[in-house]
């Protein structure tokens, strides 16, 4: 089986480190993927990697099945693009139809979506550029914090969280004359939640559903969630907060609604679906959804899989996802990122990483990483995942430090603070 990767990231490189553990038959394939990737699959590099290179690409290597990582690919409807084509119809795409990537792609449809189903979410308001003024007004009726989503997709850095109403009205109208350019156009005004946050990832094949293993991530740049958001810094597994009772409301008030809902509106959806959760005083409500595995939360997700990964993706194609149990190892994994120093913002790239040769204790899984003059440096605002285990969260926390301290790169930062709410 010859599987194309699309994505060059941390989560990309998970893909490929679980597919390898595989006993069946593949060959794997990657686009510009980071120096950790392209070890362990074959690299096809390009400058333009829109739908219709990686359309060549999959007619070109025989790709039998193509792994969507990122949101970008299937909001512009990478899916549909594929099946639609004489040339590629038979491929396998794990990921959803443009229509069914709108859950992502825009803050407004998920909503109404939840709305429709009785999903539980926060009370909200979108509004468009033409009504600014009913939106500033709309601010003044709500109690502070205030909370802005840019209605498409931004990154990870399209919600703002803001203490000062004139602070929210000024960020308001920024983001609808274009802070975040097209995503921005339209504004989704939301009540805060106050609770804590948590990951859970429903594997749908359409008919069938399979919930992996939860994950609690750290999107803050700064120690106590503070600062700017980021894609996230950090990452947990299992959920320690997590029990039976509030694991059943979930199923029953989310998961099921959600993937119903799905049924109900004829999308084509086999892939990943995740629910941003907020724990709200036992009650679970939805932040968001996310029509793809997050990163950082992947690293650790995959790492407590037992199953073989192709078997699980192919019973997702093939609709049997019933027929197979899934089994996950129940130590804690921890997941430290490594950034380049600015980012979120400015950053810069091309900073030697050394003491990866010195990692005996965590698992790499590169990012923002390229290969030159067999050196490895840096290529992006994320560089590294170091992901440990141990059966206590704080050991497997200690080794991924420990681990740190052993790599090096100018400017690097990282969270000193993964799990401390927990």
């Amino acid at each position: 089986m010859n599987i194309l990767i699309v994505g060059s990231g941390a989560r990309e490189s998970a893909f490929i480190w679980k597919l390898n553990q595989s006993k069946k038959d593949i060959k794997l394939f990657s686009i510009n993927p980071n120096a950790g990737a392209a070890e362990f699959s074959t690299p096809i590099y390009t400058e333009k990697e829109d739908l219709a290179f990686i359309k060549s690409k999959v007619v070109e290597h025989k790709i039998d099945m193509v792994l969507v990582g990122p949101e970008i690919p299937l909001i512009n409807g990478i899916q549909d693009f594929l099946k639609n084509d004489p040339s590629t119809k038979k491929t396998s795409v794990i990921g959803p139809s443009k229509k069914g990537a709108q859950l992502e792609g825009s803050k407004d449809y998920a909503k109404n979506f939840m709305a429709k189903y009785n999903i539980p979410t926060a009370k909200y308001k979108s509004f468009s550029q033409a009504e600014i003024q009913e939106g500033l007004k709309y601010l003044e009726t709500i109690n502070p914090p205030y909370v802005l989503k840019a209605d498409g997709p931004a990154a990870g850095k399209g919600v703002l969280i803001i203490d000062e109403l004139d602070e929210a009205k000024t960020q308001f109208e920024d983001m609808l004359l274009g802070k975040f350019g097209e995503s921005s156009k339209t504004v989704v005004v939301e009540e805060f939640l106050d609770g804590i946050e948590m990951s859970c990832f429903v594997l749908f094949d359409g008919k069938n559903y399979k919930v992996l293993p939860y994950a609690k991530d750290y999107k803050r740049i700064g120690e106590n969630d503070t600062g700017l958001n980021t894609g996230g810094m950090g990452s947990v597994s299992p959920v320690p907060f997590l029990d039976k009772k509030l694991k059943q409301k979930i199923e029953d008030k989310i998961i099921k609604p959600t993937v119903e809902g799905i049924k109900n509106e004829n999308i084509d959806y086999k892939g990943f679906i995740f629910i941003g959760l907020i724990n709200v005083k036992n009650e679970p409500y939805v932040i968001e959804y996310n029509v793809r595995m997050g990163d950082p939360e992947t690293q650790v997700v995959l790492s407590r899989l037992k199953n073989d990964f192709v078997d699980v993706l192919t019973c997702c194609e093939n609709q049997t996802l019933d027929k197979i149990d899934f089994h996950f190892d129940m130590k804690t994994y921890t997941n430290v990122v490594l950034a380049s120093g600015g980012y979120p913002e400015k950053y810069e790239k091309g900073k030697l990483i050394t003491g990866l040769d010195k990692v005996s204790e965590s698992t790499i899984f590169h990012a923002g990483t390229i290969k030159k003059d067999n050196n490895i440096h840096t290529n992006g605002g994320r560089v590294l995942s170091i992901v440990s285990s141990a059966p206590k969260m704080k050991e497997a926390l200690r080794k991924s430090y420990n681990t740190i301290s052993k790599i090096d790169f100018e400017g690097k930062t990282f969270r000193k603070d993964i799990g401390f709410d927990l």
